[in-house]
């Protein structure tokens, strides 16, 4: 079984190239995420060729010795593809294919091909495939080498070849109704979110790094069944869920698509009606992986992201997950609004839960009310819509003395001022 595995892997080999202002740390972490994509796209990693350069070369992205020492490991080695660390141009690719026998993909390509492989709904297969064909189009000149090369393995899921070796207009007028397809779909996603604001429902965005453990927490704080497993991207499309908060409030919970460095631009703007999500969250819960080396600039590489989806307006939460392996290093760089938790830990949970509602009463008007017993309803309403910390039954004025918390555009805020004790 375990052969049967491995004949399955890809044998690649990765290319960075690192430029003289580049930080060496901030390189070499690089190179191991690349690592961790082509395991992810069920690559095996032969080994991985680096070179120190001013510049990146404008034909071929390494010098010229550096291919020469790249076809002489590939006669050698015999790879099935070749994996450069950055994005490389529609002639960088040319140039280099042109040299080399084994299938040349850049990162991006990598980080599309893993998108396709995990996209389940109908929204993330059209948001994937209308990524890949922007991202390709400029690289087909007609029937050309990097088609040729084209036929299975990593870089080359998704459209696929038939829909590929066509002309560009047939490219165009696919993309055309790729986006049409998903205006109809982000339309249908607005109602819904408009409809759970008029419902007063409380929404939370899960974000984070891939790999941070999103999935996981989401999974043991909802009670949920989304994917998890240690591996880049392991969660695509955005999932949402009920979480019950201890005072016994019903919030929505979404888990997103993990973040990355070097995110493809191509991607974020084929994702933007699902990171739509974050920006309607009432809360954004950023998760972080305490156990990572570079932890730092994961946590930075998300709040920039946030940052650029203009949401800084709303709270956020800083949970630093997997503290049963945290980092000898690591050290918290969010204080103010921040929690060290593991998500099989029962009581962190709980903690994760009432931060959340802690974060909610900040925003939140108190009430003290006395209500006759003949207002169920609005009892009711109390109960599962605001955060009732006291609740008892005066036996004296026979009325239920009810203290809480109230979000102050609340539909009950009205009617509740008739009863304020």
């Amino acid at each position: 079984m375990a052969n049967e595995q491995k004949k399955e892997l890809e044998k690649a080999i990765l290319v960075g190239c690192q430029i003289q202002t580049e930080d060496e740390n901030r390189f070499q972490y690089s190179l191991e995420e690349l690592q961790s994509l082509t395991k992810t796209a069920k690559g095996q990693v032969l080994m991985t060729v680096t070179q120190k350069r001013e510049r990146v070369h404008s034909a071929t992205y390494i010098g010229k010795g550096k291919v020469e020492e790249l076809i002489h490991l590939e006669a050698e080695l015999e790879p099935d593809v070749i994996i450069f660390n950055d994005e490389l141009s529609p002639s960088q690719v040319r140039n280099l294919s042109s040299k080399l026998e084994a299938r040349v993909i850049d990162r991006t390509q990598l980080i599309l091909d893993i998108f396709a492989s995990r996209a389940n709904s109908k929204e993330g297969k059209l948001q994937v495939e209308l990524a890949q064909l922007q991202y390709l189009l400029p690289r087909l000149t007609g029937k050309g080498i990097e088609l040729s090369r084209l036929g299975g393995g990593i870089g080359t899921r998704g459209p696929g070849e038939t829909k590929l070796e066509t002309d560009r207009r047939h490219i165009h007028k696919r993309i055309d109704d790729i986006k049409n397809q998903l205006s109809v779909i982000v339309q249908h996603r607005e109602r819904y979110r408009e409809r759970r604001k008029k419902n007063n429902t409380y929404q939370i965005a899960l974000v984070g790094y891939t790999n941070a453990g999103k999935s996981t927490l989401f999974n043991r704080l909802t009670e949920a069944d989304s994917f998890e497993e240690n591996l880049l991207f392991a969660t695509l499309d955005p999932m949402t869920r009920k979480m019950i908060l201890p005072c016994g409030l019903t919030t929505l919970l979404t888990d997103t698509v993990g973040f990355i460095q070097d995110l493809p631009t191509s991607l974020i703007a084929a994702f933007r009606s699902t990171l739509e999500e974050v920006k309607e969250a009432d809360l954004i819960v950023h998760v972080v992986d305490s156990s990572n080396p570079d932890y730092f600039n994961h946590e930075k590489t998300v709040l920039k992201l946030l940052d650029e989806l203009g949401v800084e307006s709303i709270p956020v939460l800083t949970l630093y997950n997997k503290k049963d392996k945290v980092h000898p290093d690591f050290v918290p760089s969010s204080t103010a609004k921040s929690i060290l938790v593991s998500a099989f830990d029962k009581s962190d949970l709980v903690a994760i839960k009432t931060k959340v509602e802690d974060s909610m009463i900040e925003n939140m008007d108190e009430y003290k009310v006395s209500l006759p017993s003949s207002e169920g309803r609005i009892l009711a309403h109390l109960k599962q819509e605001t955060i009732l910390k006291e609740l008892r039954y005066n036996e004296d004025s026979e009325k239920y003395d009810c203290t809480g918390f109230i979000f102050p555009s609340h539909s009950l805020m009205g009617q509740l001022r008739d009863f304020y004790s």
